[in-house]
């Protein structure tokens, strides 16, 4: 089962994964930083079931870290697009992906959280680079 929940909260900590998704690219270096924020997520979070995927052009895919995740014993798996906006891939292909995946394991339930968007420490984000770069 796939829903678009956007207050979706985890059930139990030891059955709930969180999947970081990135749009994906032919550029190594720019995958890698998907598994260093996973990385870093991971310890800010305190969560122990999180892996990243990528939605096209690399992988993991999508598909790879839901499997993942369930033969790891998660019975819920949180989607968290690494997106600024609800554009095209929100709405449409990532959600098709998702569905296609998990109906590849029967009793798990996928939900997908809102992206990035529009967010006061992303603009104290924003603001950061701004100065840094500025002073370099």
């Amino acid at each position: 089962m796939v829903t678009d929940d956007h207050s979706a909260t985890p059930n139990s900590a030891e059955t709930t994964a969180v999947v970081v998704v990135d749009h994906g690219s032919r550029r190594q270096e720019a995958n890698d930083m998907l598994n260093e924020f996973v990385e870093l997520y991971r310890r800010q979070s305190g969560r122990g079931m999180v892996e990243g995927a990528h939605m096209e052009l690399a992988s993991p895919t999508i598909s790879d870290a839901i499997s993942k995740c369930a033969d790891a014993g998660a019975k819920h798996i949180i989607i968290a697009p690494y997106f600024l906006s609800r554009g095209r891939h929100i709405q449409e292909d990532i959600p098709k992906m998702v569905e296609e995946a998990a109906g590849q394991h029967p009793g798990i339930t996928c939900k997908i959280a809102k992206p990035i968007g529009i967010d006061s420490l992303m603009a104290d984000l924003i603001e950061k680079r701004v100065q840094d770069a500025h002073t370099t």
